[in-house]
């Protein structure tokens, strides 16, 4: 069974269980002709960025936008700057507490320093006649793992109710979140990256601080100067800045 309405920023399709909001969007898409977000109550394989598992407890905000963008894969990636901007607006407008939400490079969120949500990016098709890109979004609004479950030097886990003390339901969290994602979006499609990169600079965590960025293997050391107009981390090491398009970020 599922529930479908309105948020104002696209339809909405309500489950109470599902295995991953992402894979969902994926198996909808053909059906879908414009902006969807689809929550579930519950995921039984959620997953985070690498394939790694996400916890998804109810009570906790699960959601995938499905999009049909177009554009090169590049440009269609730089959502996920709109969708943590989106993330932090909604945070900040239902908690009054825009001092305590961060970005972290390259799609967490953070609430007074632990993290608070995960953005996934995937796609199909893109470039093509029928490109799809899925924005997988949960939100530790109740429960957060263990932070013994999370490797040495990662930022550790944590919930909004444990970090503010608000109860905020995955229904109201939706109702903040969808027309924030949609002015994001607007800003985007009409005035390209540069104003998104801008702002998402002003809310960046350690942003001019000494980092740890590891790609496979590889583990770079260096200040955190900026993103550049392609969303790439620069790390401003011993021989001078590097573009980083991808790695595990560590303070």
């Amino acid at each position: 069974m599922s529930a479908e309405a309105g948020t104002g920023a696209g339809r909405h399709i309500a489950l109470p269980e599902i295995d991953s909001s992402n894979a969902e969007g994926f198996r909808r898409a053909p059906a879908l002709a414009g902006p969807t977000w689809i929550t579930a109550g519950l995921q039984t394989a959620g997953r985070g960025r690498r394939a790694r598992p996400w916890v998804s407890p109810r009570g906790n905000f699960h959601g995938t936008l499905v999009l049909k963008p177009s554009g090169p894969p590049e440009q269609v990636a730089l959502r996920s700057f709109a969708a943590a901007l989106a993330l932090r607006d909604a945070l900040v407008r239902l908690t009054g507490l825009p001092g305590s939400f961060a970005l972290k490079w390259p799609n967490d969120v953070l609430c007074n320093g632990g993290k608070l949500a995960g953005i996934l990016l995937e796609s199909q098709g893109l470039g093509g006649p029928d490109p799809v890109l899925c924005i997988g979004i949960g939100v530790n609004l109740i429960a957060a793992p263990d932070a013994a479950q999370v490797e040495p030097g990662a930022v550790p886990p944590v919930s909004l109710l444990q970090e503010t003390g608000l109860r905020i339901t995955p229904e109201a969290f939706l109702a903040a979140l969808a027309p924030a994602y949609a002015s994001r979006e607007a800003t985007f499609t009409t005035e390209g990256f540069a104003p998104l990169r801008s702002e998402w600079l002003a809310h960046a965590a350690r942003l001019g601080e000494a980092i740890r960025a590891r790609t496979g293997s590889v583990t770079r050391e260096g200040v955190f100067e900026t993103i550049d107009a392609n969303g790439n981390l620069i790390l401003r090491m011993s021989q001078g800045p590097v573009a980083i398009p991808a790695a595990e970020v560590f303070f």
